[in-house]
């Protein structure tokens, strides 16, 4: 690789299901390119500013095998640093330039981290249904094929206090009703627990289950329902508290064996080592771009492991194909793997724009065996699929509300 030149950077950006933004690295011989993930749906076109007018001059010309160096100062170089935006561009670039070496090397990603530690990667999903009814058989389907884990996400509406909720459990006030969602903090964790009492008593405890709380309860609440949950034996509670309240973990070590996880909403790898260090989780749920990529994600599990931490990389649908091909590099490479999130594992349109997307099956995420992140793209078909409205992608989560208008985190 040490002939070679980065040639061109650019972004390309689309909306197959969510915003998407995929970086690709043109090298200076031909057809020798990688792609790597960049995604922060919430704010694609910054991104795409940030990589396509800033990081895109810096590169051009640089030794793309020089993957290190390149991180570091791509990360140094506005001075200010470890902001979603720019570490998103810089994943973009960074997972881009593995794709490259794996490549030139002849070689899956994870053979360059230094080899299998397992043949494909444990999954959760999460079941859907328009009624009960529905939910049930559609678990019972997912059960059938193979998959033995369950988020419980969504579950919890056929069990509000309130019958003409449609999604987060809310309640009809008019102080704050036209200025978005209206939560109600202690109706979710009444619903929470009926959930698990619903979920365990029909499909018993041979699969495993988990639930994302998302930050929004008030700590104590959190910690309440971390021990009301303790009896259902959850795979994890994730995100019980958000990262402002990290030490209210230790009150929930001190009174559950409930397992936590943690981590989608960290910037700076750096944030992780209390929790890590304490032992006050069990599983790292970072969202690899959102860190900067492959190469510090590479850094935190090897931190992990001395602390017997399991890894859970984020995984939903605003995460695209090239990066959970990333994510995979890394369940099938590290020791202390623990399951990984399989957003997008029905949709047919993601495997068509993105050739070689991992396949999900028998409740496994399995690696394609190619060279680099084994996976590419049809630019074409992709930009049949352009954003829209991209100021759209503020409303689901700036306007849920309290009764009396005060906006939740997160």
């Amino acid at each position: 690789m040490s002939n070679l030149k980065i040639r061109d950077v650019r972004t390309i950006v689309t909306q197959p299901t969510a915003n998407l933004i995929i970086v690709k690295i043109e090298t200076d011989e031909p057809e020798l390119y990688g792609l790597g993930c960049a995604t922060f749906t919430q704010r694609a076109t910054v991104v795409h500013t940030a990589v396509n007018d800033y990081l895109r001059p810096f590169l051009i010309g640089k030794d793309p095998a020089e993957i290190e160096d390149i991180w570091q100062s791509c990360n140094v170089s506005p001075y200010w640093r470890n902001g979603p935006v720019l570490n998103n561009a810089i994943s973009g670039v960074d997972q881009a330039l593995w794709d490259i070496k794996g490549k030139v090397a002849g070689m899956p990603v994870y053979d360059l981290f230094g080899g299998k530690s397992r043949e494909a990667a444990a999954v959760y999903v999460v079941p859907g249904g328009r009624d009960l009814k529905e939910y049930e058989e559609n678990v019972r389907g997912l059960i059938e094929q193979g998959f033995r884990c369950f988020k419980l996400n969504g579950a919890d509406r056929f069990f509000s206090e309130d019958a003409s909720d449609k999604g987060w459990p809310v309640i009809t006030n008019k102080v704050s009703e036209s200025r978005g969602s209206i939560f109600d903090p202690e109706r979710w964790v009444r619903s929470i627990v009926h959930t698990f009492e619903y979920f365990r008593s029909t499909f018993g405890w041979d699969v495993d289950v988990l639930y994302d709380i998302h930050e929004r309860l008030p700590p104590i609440l959190g910690l309440g329902l971390a021990k009301d949950l303790e009896k259902f034996k959850l795979f994890f509670l994730e995100d019980l508290f958000a990262p402002e309240d990290n030490d209210y973990f230790r009150m929930v070590r001190e009174q559950t064996s409930t397992p936590m996880a943690m981590g989608e909403l960290y910037n700076n790898p750096l944030e992780m080592i209390p929790m890590v260090k304490d032992r006050l989780l069990d599983f790292m749920r970072v969202h690899i771009s959102q860190i900067g990529g492959l190469t510090p994600a590479r850094k935190l599990s090897a931190l992990c492991e001395a602390f017997n931490v399991r890894t859970a990389w984020h995984g939903p649908t605003d995460v695209s194909p090239v990066g959970h091909a990333a994510n995979l590099m890394l369940d099938i490479n590290v020791w202390n793997f623990g399951i990984q999130e399989a957003g997008p594992y029905q949709s047919d349109l993601l495997a068509e724009m993105f050739p070689g997307t991992p396949e999900v099956r028998n409740g496994y995420m399995w690696p394609n065996g190619k060279p680099g992140l084994g996976v590419d793209i049809d630019e074409k078909l992709a930009a049949k699929y352009p954003i829209k409205e991209p100021a759209r992608a503020n409303w689901s989560w700036g306007n849920v509300r309290r009764a009396d208008g005060t906006v939740i985190r997160p």
